[in-house]
């Protein structure tokens, strides 16, 4: 006999926030001890502040909010709280000492577990009892964890290699022999966001909204831009002609001194990759990752563009048959390995269109997977648009003209984030995230 639908709901619920720290204590433990107090990446906090982050979010949003829980130790549910925004003003000037010694924080996060972990099970037993929006609370504290596990990838991977516990991984360098060309995409509709009366569906508050798009006819490059495609432009002088740079582009470049992607290191007269536990010689198969103002330089240079959200939506979803839009770019399955490179599959990418199996109905590659994709469209509000009550301020602070709208998802990106509204965002001048593109004439 079936479970009642309560009890399978509070079981995955349960098993997901397990599975969902067993990735963030797996980075962790990856992180030499000394090196936790190190800042990989400018613009963002130490290592260390992490460890507490994912916990303490847990602890504000469920032990306090949700369950009224006491706190034990609100010095560390204030120092954790918050992260920082790679974006304006000036970059964080804290020093190693001014953070806890990892022990402290060990404890904290031992016991908030232990408390949460009695008051979920408390509160999963008794519904009707608790608060009303805890289970949008708990879908939303697994999706943060899982976010800060990308993240944190990406921050371990600017981690000097001594200063991580090496681990044996297989790179696949070389793919089958493919030939660049383009796929015209017919006029048709693009469904963005998730309806607001869809309550089965967990999405955050920038994907609430359902808009439905009609697009011109464009075409669109059937694979990402590879590592191959890019050196051709930085061979061809590209990082030098300001004519193919925005003003803000142009000014980070030559303030950063940025002459190629950050991954890439010049080794000689040989380009390597920085791939999370070695440098290996640069594979040419690979997308390529690189900044938002690095992507439309180069969009700039063929003389073409990046695809706005709703082209990605129609290239990704549609059909060239008059059928409805589907969940995945290759159909309404659940996402599996053969359908892309994500879901924590690998540290780092795969030669572009190793997985057909996932490819849109028009016949585009690696739409989900493998690297999150730029689009030309400014990070906004979708129709109707109102903030989590709970969180008010996840998409709403972002709402500057300042951020990028970004789809799609990377090796590191989790299968639940995989939905078809799903939308990331960043902002143009931070080479770190896992993020390609292609190219798209209208």
């Amino acid at each position: 006999m079936a479970a009642p639908a309560a009890v399978r709901i509070r079981h995955d619920l349960q098993t997901r926030l397990v599975r969902s720290r067993a990735r963030t204590d797996e980075i962790f433990s990856l992180i030499r001890e000394e090196a936790l107090y190190d800042r990989p990446v400018a613009e963002r906090h130490r290592l260390i502040f992490y460890l507490g982050h994912v916990e303490a979010f847990d602890w504000n949003l469920l032990g306090r909010r949700a369950f009224g829980l006491r706190s034990f130790r609100p010095a560390f549910d204030q120092l954790f709280a918050f992260g920082i925004d790679p974006v304006g003003g000036g970059l964080p000037t804290d020093g190693p000492l001014d953070w806890p010694a990892r022990r402290e924080i060990d404890l904290y996060n031992q016991r908030l577990r232990e408390e949460l972990d009695t008051a979920i099970d408390v509160a999963l037993e008794h519904p009707s009892e608790g608060h009303p929006q805890l289970l949008e609370m708990l879908e939303t504290t697994i999706e943060h964890r899982l976010m800060h596990a990308e993240t944190l990838s990406y921050l371990l991977h600017r981690v000097p290699y001594d200063s991580k516990v090496a681990k044996s991984v297989t790179l696949r360098t070389h793919g089958r022999p493919l030939k660049p060309d383009l796929v015209e995409i017919p006029e048709g509709e693009a469904t963005l966001g998730l309806c607001k009366s869809n309550q089965e569906t967990f999405g955050w508050d920038n994907e609430r909204g359902e808009c439905v798009v009609s697009v011109p006819t464009f075409a669109i490059e059937r694979h990402n831009v590879t590592n191959a495609d890019f050196l051709r432009f930085v061979q061809a002088g590209g990082y030098q002609h300001r004519s193919l740079w925005t003003d803000g582009g142009w000014a980070w470049k030559e303030s950063s001194g940025i002459e190629h992607p950050v991954s890439w290191v010049r080794n000689g007269n040989m380009w390597m990759a920085r791939t999370m536990f070695e440098d290996i010689r640069l594979p040419l198969d690979w997308p390529v990752y690189v900044s938002h103002a690095e992507a439309s330089a180069y969009a700039n240079w063929l003389g073409r563009r990046l695809p706005n959200e709703e082209q990605f939506h129609r290239a990704a979803y549609g059909s060239s048959h008059h059928a409805a839009e589907r969940q995945y770019p290759w159909g309404n399955d659940e996402p599996s390995a053969k359908h892309g490179n994500f879901d924590f599959a690998n540290w780092d990418p795969v030669p572009v269109g190793s997985h057909p199996a996932g490819a849109s109905a028009f016949g585009v590659h690696d739409l989900v997977g493998n690297g999150w994709e730029w689009t030309r469209t400014i990070f906004g509000p979708l129709p109707g648009f109102s903030a989590m009550p709970f969180y008010p301020g996840y998409s709403a602070n972002f709402f500057d003209g300042q951020h990028f709208v970004m789809k799609g998802g990377s090796p590191r990106t989790a299968a639940c984030m995989l939905r078809r509204s799903f939308r990331n965002w960043f902002q143009p001048h931070y080479p770190y995230v896992y993020a390609t593109f292609r190219c798209v004439e209208d």
